[in-house]
């Protein structure tokens, strides 16, 4: 059983989510590394002291704006996430999702459901689930 939108395509909750690794906005950036290090993952997402999404850090974002500034490792993480990432919901598209990936040019959309964050999806995955789908359809 395959959850689908009335039109029969695939909806997010149904691709391959990782669960999202988060953090207070107030974490240090070493230990946001450390912990993004030990998980194996490229991504995290920060939140208020509400516990609401507020930030994204990726690989990236620690390349130019700490690593390349020398910044110091024990400033909150706040500094420099990439602040309201953009995120889809839950019972979207999957296509919409790709579409918001591609059109933001970036790799990880936080994915929410009743306004929690539930999982950190990766371009990658999408990918590999839409070629996996088109190579089952082939046969």
């Amino acid at each position: 059983h395959v959850e689908r939108s009335l039109s029969g395509e695939r909806t997010v909750k149904r691709l391959r989510l990782s669960k999202a690794l988060t953090v207070p906005d107030s974490t240090s950036i070493y230990e946001a590394c450390r912990r993004m290090a030990a998980r194996k993952v490229d991504a995290l997402l920060l939140t208020d002291s509400n516990a609401l999404l507020c930030g994204i850090l990726t690989d990236k974002d620690i390349t130019a704006r700490v690593i390349a500034r020398e910044l110091n490792l024990e400033t909150p993480v706040s500094k420099v996430m990439t602040k309201n990432p953009v995120f889809v919901l839950s019972d979207s598209l999957a296509v919409e999702a790709l579409q918001k990936m591609v059109q933001g040019k970036f790799r990880h959309l936080p994915v929410v459901q009743n306004g929690e964050v539930i999982a950190l999806l990766d371009i990658a995955k999408c990918l590999y689930d839409a070629i996996a789908r088109m190579e089952r359809a082939a046969e």
